[in-house]
């Protein structure tokens, strides 16, 4: 009358979007890989097979999910919060080209809290990100300690190089305190052992060696691009003027 057979089943049928679907997951081992690194070898290498042999779709969820979402938001973060700090440096300066200036210490705090992970052998992670949003401020706040010097050296009639000579030489403690606490205060934590440190070690890890990076850029290579800036202008005015 019938043949029987038995076979692995499902035990619950799942939907998404009305369309059958199976869930997957699994535990990452933070010692051997990462979550970021895994999600893309399964887009690049193992769901692109699985999908052309079964006649399947796949897409990846949970944490994956809410990591794109939270990337997303914090792409519109990044714009909102430079849109900002812009806004108030050409306040304080009454200026939109010396804004600009200042805020291009921004990358090279960020290049040295990368080196940081990279040195302390941990990967960037959510968290690491946010760290980058506290450097930015607190890179800009050393880089107005020096400029506002400069440009108050400038009113008085200081020529352009003794000017940046004095606020160099005039600010470094100011400059070198405002960093260094930072970075004495957030050290201990990075050698903190406890579970419940852990999530923060990777954001005072962005702070810390990417402040103490950019101290140093702001001490030589601002100076720089100061006598750049100013002697640019200087020549184009004399340029304006004999034209």
């Amino acid at each position: 009358i019938a043949q029987w057979k038995t076979q692995q089943g499902f035990e619950t049928l799942r939907h998404a979007d009305g369309l059958l679907a199976v869930s997957i997951t699994a535990n990452v081992d933070e010692t051997v890989s990462n979550t970021q690194a895994l999600s893309e070898q399964l887009k690049a290498e193992i769901l692109p097979t699985i999908i052309a042999q079964h006649g399947v779709s796949a897409t990846l969820e949970g944490k994956a999910k809410r990591q794109r979402d939270t990337l997303a938001d914090l792409k519109l973060g990044l714009k909102i919060g430079l849109v900002l700090i812009y806004m108030v440096l050409a306040w304080v300066f009454s200026s939109y080209g010396w804004p600009i200036l200042v805020m291009l210490i921004i990358p090279f705090g960020i290049t040295g809290a990368v080196l940081g992970h990279w040195a302390m052998g941990m990967n960037l992670t959510i968290l690491s990100l946010f760290g980058l949003f506290g450097l930015s401020g607190i890179v800009v706040n050393d880089s107005i300690i020096l400029v506002t010097f400069y440009r108050q050296l400038r009113e008085k009639g200081m020529a352009i190089n003794k000017a940046l000579e004095e606020a160099a030489c005039q600010r470094l403690r100011a400059v070198l305190l405002t960093s260094l606490t930072t970075v004495a205060g957030l050290t201990p934590l990075l050698f903190e052992t406890s579970r419940q440190a852990q999530f923060l070690i990777p954001m005072a890890l962005s702070i810390a060696s990417g402040l103490a990076f950019a101290t140093l850029l702001i001490l030589f290579l601002l100076p720089s691009m100061l006598s750049v800036y100013e002697n640019t202008l200087a020549w184009l005015s004399a340029k304006r003027s004999n034209a």
